[in-house]
């Protein structure tokens, strides 16, 4: 969806011709796989990061086309909401020290993007869901001024024919409706590509959604929306309801959500791209001139613009891609499980773990696929987001023994995983004290049971105890973790409370 969009409605006969397109470019991907024409490994990743633009007193600015005028580099785009931005880092090689060099990239872009936003009396704000959002914040009139946000809104609001209702029971419930999907821009994640090869792709996307859990459960950072106290990681129900164009007889029916974890482990890419035709209708009907069959017939290598729109409008929070290189296509594993922040440190030791466990799983000789019921992957999930750091997470059994037990995450982290993530790093060629670093940081949040949520939780919460209302609660604890986030010591180093405060 970083395309530009622009198109005006959309008749039945752009829905068949989109359909038929459709059904070519899969033809071309299965074409392209069975001739081998996909790029060799070259270790690649990318990271792109959704931001929060905030005042002094904490709560949302709606300026980002200010902001980004001031910026004036295509490394920043817009996002969904007038107070949403996007950073993008060019694609690096894994190895060496290339978490260092991510770290100090994203300081130095970060740095430059907050003092332009200070110009407009905003400031950036790396967090998953900005506590301060109120619902008045959430309408259809602050969606960013872009063709592709509006026709995407319009047309997920035609498909479900009534209003979006929000039904989020965690620590205290939160229900409500809205008439657009502005509630989507709330959530603010970071994604990390990796590029596979084919006959890879389908043991990293499977490695991917086991460890979604363990992802969510040290990386939890969106414990509040609108003034509530929900899950300790509530962008994936809030996503999930957000964009949902079923109404509740298609729910009943079992027709599958646009946002959602899967059903079941996959054996290639092919897969995935296949289900996502054949199980969601068009949002986006716009045809490409390119007709990919014939691209292929004369050696060439299509672009599947009509794949890749319609791929970037089902919202799996590991996503496949398809792309093109100097003219060679490659594919992608699109992690989209983590919140945003909460310092630039925490966002590279949440990818150093990905990439070194993704690495280690994907070559287990026994894979964690073949012992863990799809189904238990997907519960797994929806347990760290509900209770974040102190979930507990079902697992197989360490050594040569069957079946499944359920352990603390933050024990299974510790004794199983992070040795897994270090050796997965050894064999990207990392270096050894950059991947001590970097894990150091997860084992940390694990043994003193400290995220991004657990602090803003307990810093809200001895706010109410020092006599704040909740609203004026819920600015402090922003306030104060913009302060320290800007400060850049890792989340488990963050003292609780705010100063001035008992």
């Amino acid at each position: 969806m970083g395309e530009k969009v622009v198109a005006g409605g959309f008749d039945l006969s752009d829905r068949q011709r989109y359909r038929r397109k459709l059904q070519q470019c899969l033809e071309g991907l299965g074409r392209l796989l069975a001739e081998k024409r996909f790029d060799r490994p070259r270790n690649l990743m990318g990271l792109e990061i959704e931001l929060n633009l905030a005042g002094a007193d904490g709560m949302p600015a709606m300026v980002n086309t200010e902001v980004l005028d001031r910026i004036a580099s295509s490394d920043f785009q817009t996002e969904l909401g007038m107070f949403n931005l996007e950073v993008n880092i060019v694609p690096h090689r894994l190895g060496g020290h290339v978490f260092d060099q991510l770290a100090e990239e994203l300081r130095t872009s970060l740095g430059y993007a907050d003092r332009k936003a200070r110009e407009v009396a905003a400031g950036i704000v790396m967090i998953g869901i900005l506590p301060t959002l109120g619902r008045h914040d959430l309408v259809s009139a602050n969606l960013s001024d872009i063709d592709r946000y509006q026709l995407l809104n319009d047309q997920i609001v035609a498909a479900r024919g009534e209003d979006f209702t929000l039904d989020i029971a965690g620590v205290e419930r939160l229900t409500c409706t809205f008439a657009s999907i502005t509630p989507e821009a709330a959530c603010t994640s970071v994604q990390l590509h990796l590029q596979v090869t084919p006959n890879r792709f389908a043991d990293v996307w499977n490695a991917a959604q086991a460890v979604a859990a363990v992802q969510i459960a040290v990386g939890a950072n969106s414990p509040f929306l609108f003034g509530r106290e929900l899950w300790r990681e509530s962008r994936p129900p809030l996503f999930q309801q957000a964009t949902d164009t079923r109404p509740p007889e298609l729910e009943a029916q079992g027709v599958r959500p646009r946002t959602w974890f899967g059903e079941r482990w996959v054996d290639s890419a092919y897969e995935l791209f296949e289900e996502n035709v054949r199980y969601f209708p068009a949002l986006l009907p716009i045809c490409d001139d390119e007709d990919p069959l014939l691209v292929l017939d004369e050696g060439g290598v299509p672009r599947l613009q009509e794949l890749v729109l319609h791929n970037g409008t089902v919202y799996r929070w590991n996503r496949p891609v398809y792309g093109l290189a100097d003219g060679v296509p490659h594919l992608r594993v699109e992690n989209r499980v983590l919140p945003a922040g909460p310092t630039v440190t925490d966002v590279i030791a949440n990818a150093a773990f990905y990439y070194g466990l993704v690495r280690a799983l994907a070559e287990d000789a026994r894979p964690v696929w073949k012992r863990l019921p799809f189904e238990t992957a997907e519960e797994n999930f929806d347990a760290a987001c509900r209770h974040g750091i102190d979930a507990e997470i079902v697992w197989p059994k360490p050594g040569r023994a069957n079946g499944t037990a359920r352990v603390p995450a933050v024990r299974l982290v510790r004794e199983e995983l992070l040795p897994l993530a270090a050796a997965g790093l050894d064999a990207w060629g990392i270096e050894p004290a950059d991947r001590d670093y970097y894990l150091g940081i997860i084992e940390q949040r694990c043994r003193r049971r400290v995220n991004g949520a657990s602090w803003q939780v307990d810093t809200y919460h001895r706010a109410l105890e020092a006599g704040l209302e909740r609203e004026a609660a819920l600015a402090a604890t922003t306030r104060r973790y913009s302060e320290l986030m800007h400060r850049g010591d890792p989340v488990h180093t963050w003292p609780a409370g705010f100063p001035g405060r008992a």
